[in-house]
């Protein structure tokens, strides 16, 4: 653990904040689906720590500067967090979890459901600079939220050069429906037919399922990164296990990415 210094915390839209820290150090081991686990008190309520995915690092690629994160205030330890400031200091672990692995492929698709953009942007950044210009098709990407208002990172993912798809369930941006609506419409039509392109995926559960499903039934490769309340964050208190065809696993630890073909879901 060490003290981070906060560069900036900025309030992005409604109950998002999106904060850079200097953090270097954890910038330059970090891996897409990674997460930092931050004590945002230093009383005792909250107890214990926050764990928050790497949004994406800043600076250079052969010289990179800290990290960014990107959160949604849902309780008191993203109220806490949200009012820091700019040259404070946090108690910082990280990186921590296994991330996700780039495959190599001319294609991919990257479905978020709600703050499950905040890995994906990371990505979808080193799925590009990792890929041959002369082989290059930018990845598809799918954003879906109940509503307009958490449709989150749709404008990063186009400047990089992704074509972006979004679905609501109230139809109030995009296609009225689930994401998963789309990403099937992906794998019937777009834009390679017969190719076994990667899927790569960050959301709530059923969401999870339902991708674990298509790509089984596609025979498509999907990586998904599972959400859990995490208690320690490093695999010691065995409150985030998920059940898997080789028994229970921690999300903290051998996840929060997994193949999806791996989950056996209830």
């Amino acid at each position: 653990m060490s003290e981070i210094k906060i560069i900036s915390n900025k309030n992005i839209k409604e109950n998002y904040f999106k904060m850079v820290l200097d953090a270097s150090g954890i910038a330059r081991k970090a891996l897409p689906g990674q997460f930092v686990n931050i004590r945002v008190s230093d009383g005792t309520q909250p107890l214990l720590r926050r764990p928050l995915g790497i949004h994406r690092v800043t600076g250079h690629q052969s010289l990179v500067t800290g990290i960014e994160l990107l959160f949604e205030v849902v309780g008191d330890g993203t109220r806490l967090l949200s009012q820091k400031k700019a040259g404070e200091y946090l108690d910082v672990i990280g990186p921590l979890g296994n991330g996700f692995s780039v495959l190599g492929s001319r294609f991919s698709v990257l479905v978020a459901g709600g703050m499950g953009v905040v890995p994906l942007l990371f990505l979808a950044e080193r799925i590009i600079q990792g890929t041959e210009k002369r082989n290059k098709v930018n990845p598809v990407v799918l954003i879906g939220s109940k509503t307009k208002n958490g449709i989150l990172c749709a404008k990063e993912f186009k400047a990089l050069g992704c074509d972006v798809k979004v679905a609501t369930e109230d139809g109030s941006q995009g296609l009225k429906g689930y994401v998963t609506g789309l990403l099937e419409d992906v794998l019937r039509h777009y834009p390679l037919p017969g190719t076994r392109y990667p899927i790569y995926a960050c959301g709530p559960t059923p969401m999870l399922k339902e991708i674990s499903r298509l790509s089984q039934e596609y025979k498509i490769p999907a990586q998904i990164s599972l959400e859990a309340h995490m208690a320690c964050g490093i695999g010691a208190c065995l409150g985030c296990v998920v059940n898997t065809k080789e028994g229970f696993k921690r999300v903290c630890k051998e996840g929060p990415v997994f193949y999806a073909k791996e989950i056996l879901w209830s």
